[in-house]
């Protein structure tokens, strides 16, 4: 007798973002972008350890996701640099988020984010635009995804 097909609970937001960007060398993919457009060979350089087939499919897969975008620069040979589009910019954000946790955890090299201006360990806090103000964690049962 065939075991009935079980339904699968549908995407939360998270899945859905993780699905797109979803692991170690896409995040840092993005973060090298952050700076501005940077051709493979520079990619590679400074994402070492990166295999060149995995930098390939990590930028193929994060093009057909928007987060990145390839703009030719040579026709003969073809050659492109990569950048980050809107939405792929949008992640610096989540990378700070990520780095501050990350420098929390007390790793071997992790410092926080510092404001260069004053030089203080800057904190990432969620802030409601509607009520003006900052929402601590003793409300995150309150908070959803819309």
């Amino acid at each position: 007798m065939p075991t009935p097909a079980r339904r699968l609970p549908p995407l939360t937001a998270l899945d859905t973002a993780l699905q797109r960007v979803g692991d170690r060398w896409s995040f840092l993919l993005v973060d090298a972008l952050l700076g501005g457009p940077r051709r493979f060979g520079e990619l590679l350089a400074e994402l070492g350890g990166l295999a060149p087939n995995i930098l390939s499919n990590r930028l193929k897969h994060l093009e057909a996701h928007g987060v990145v975008t390839a703009q030719t620069y040579s026709r003969r040979p073809h050659r492109v640099a990569y950048a980050l589009t809107a939405s792929g910019a949008d992640l610096a954000g989540v990378l700070r988020l990520l780095a501050q946790w990350g420098a929390e955890s007390g790793g071997p090299s992790a410092a926080p984010l510092h404001h260069l201006t004053c030089g203080t360990a800057v904190e990432a806090r969620w802030w409601c635009p509607t009520c003006a103000r900052v929402v601590d964690d003793g409300e995150a049962p309150q908070l959803d995804y819309v």
